[in-house]
């Protein structure tokens, strides 16, 4: 079968949850498929648009396409006819798409054109979030990143893109009226790509739900299925290199990932500890986190990146529990199901689907979301029950017959079920 990828980033450029999870199934696919795939880059040093090919195997092609300047713009027609060459010269059978923020909307109107069927997963709320996690900006506002339960025309451009108004009071009704008329059109486009797609996936329940609820997904158009994982290197720990209690964090450094708020809680901590950070560092953001670090009287390190077919060993044997603050409705993070697949024990928040996968004092300890004090209750009750703690990792993933993270090659046979019905 010839699948066509679309997704905003695949790694080594980007390495956030949806693009290392793209990149698993299309290695795992391209075994026995052949693989096309569609991201971006973005070389400054490029033109515009300009299509650089990479054939990673046999099966598997990545076409990036260059786009310098990238920031909440949704429809580009550049992108779009750049697509329909790639398409018209691979003839997919079945398209799978990502994600495409960073890249266009277009991109569905050019497969439907083509007859082809697309299957799309659901990573976050793009689609029905111009931002994409239900967090605002809160612009000159006291209370910045606050979380935001529904969509609307008008509170988005005030609340979320009153950054582009031009500051003077004169000008305030016409810039609130322009972005609340671009908002509304940017809304109309990602609306009608419902009716475009055959089949979406959500990898939560909560996920799924939200869409559905709030979106006007029919529910004979979604299904929930989990991330799937390539498990023969997420082996359980069985020995832990540290003579510390240690708390991991695995993530990027933007604020909806909460890690100030880890830091917050930890600083408060005076039991000996240690915190370690892992993840691709983020200019200002970065430096922020780790001058409000150096007021903790235990150790706080930063890793940076590492490599993730050998997480094991360069994260998850170095410390006894990995925390997930998120302070956005996280989807289903791939941080969760990797500690689980490692028996490593989580903390995370009672929120999204972040709460979905750890049952609390079962097989992880849940924290009021967006809640530092409460955090540090919880790390505490770690730090002062590290046995108790590493039996909830060994119970691990609750949620499957076998209680097991689901495994790539089986999560690969799920989809191609989809793609084959699709066809």
């Amino acid at each position: 079968m010839k699948i066509l990828k679309i997704i905003h980033g695949f790694p080594p450029l980007y390495n956030a949850g949806s693009e290392i999870y793209s990149q698993s199934i299309c290695e795992e696919l391209s075994k026995k498929h052949e693989i096309t795939v569609f991201t971006r880059e973005e070389n400054p040093f490029e033109p515009d648009f300009k299509i650089r090919t990479e054939k990673q195997n046999n099966n598997l092609t990545i076409h990036f396409i260059n786009k310098r300047i990238d920031k909440d713009n949704y429809s580009n027609t550049n992108i779009d006819n750049k697509f329909a060459e790639i398409i018209q010269k691979n003839k997919p059978d079945i398209a799978h798409i990502g994600h495409l923020n960073h890249l266009s909307t277009g991109i569905v109107e050019q497969l439907r054109k083509q007859n082809i069927n697309i299957i799309f997963t659901l990573h976050d709320f793009w689609l029905m979030c111009p931002r994409g996690q239900f967090l605002q900006r809160n612009y000159e506002q006291t209370n910045y990143y606050q979380l935001c339960e529904k969509q609307n025309n008008e509170k988005c451009a005030l609340n979320c893109y009153n950054h582009y108004f031009s500051g003077n009071k004169v000008d305030y009704k016409r810039d609130k009226s322009f972005w609340t008329s671009w908002i509304a059109t940017r809304m109309e486009q990602t609306k009608s790509i419902i009716d475009k797609v055959s089949l979406f996936i959500a990898p939560s329940k909560y996920l799924m739900n939200r869409f559905i609820n709030d979106f006007k997904i029919p529910k004979s158009k979604i299904i929930y299925l989990d991330y799937g994982f390539p498990t023969h290197y997420l082996k359980p720990v069985d020995n832990i290199e540290n003579n510390v209690f240690t708390f991991g964090y695995i993530g990027t450094h933007i604020p909806s990932k909460g890690l100030n708020l880890l830091i917050k809680a930890f600083i408060k901590i005076e039991n000996k500890a240690v915190l370690k950070i892992w993840g691709r560092t983020n200019g200002q953001n970065t430096t922020a986190l780790k001058n409000m670090a150096k007021n903790c009287k235990n150790k706080i390190v930063f890793y940076g990146e590492y490599s993730n077919n050998n997480i094991v060993n360069e994260v998850f044997k170095k410390i006894n529990c990995i925390v997930v603050p998120s302070i956005w409705g996280e989807n289903s993070p791939l941080v969760i199901h990797e500690a689980q697949a490692c028996k490593i024990p989580v903390i995370t928040a009672n929120y999204g689907g972040m709460k979905e996968y750890v049952e609390h004092k079962k097989n992880g300890l849940l924290f009021e979301h967006r809640n530092e004090n409460d955090l540090y209750k919880k790390m505490i009750y770690a730090l002062e029950n590290p046995k108790l703690l590493q039996n909830y990792g060994n119970n691990a993933y609750l949620f499957s017959k076998d209680r097991q993270v689901p495994n790539i090659k089986n999560h690969c046979v799920e989809l191609i079920k989809n793609y084959m019905f699709f066809k």
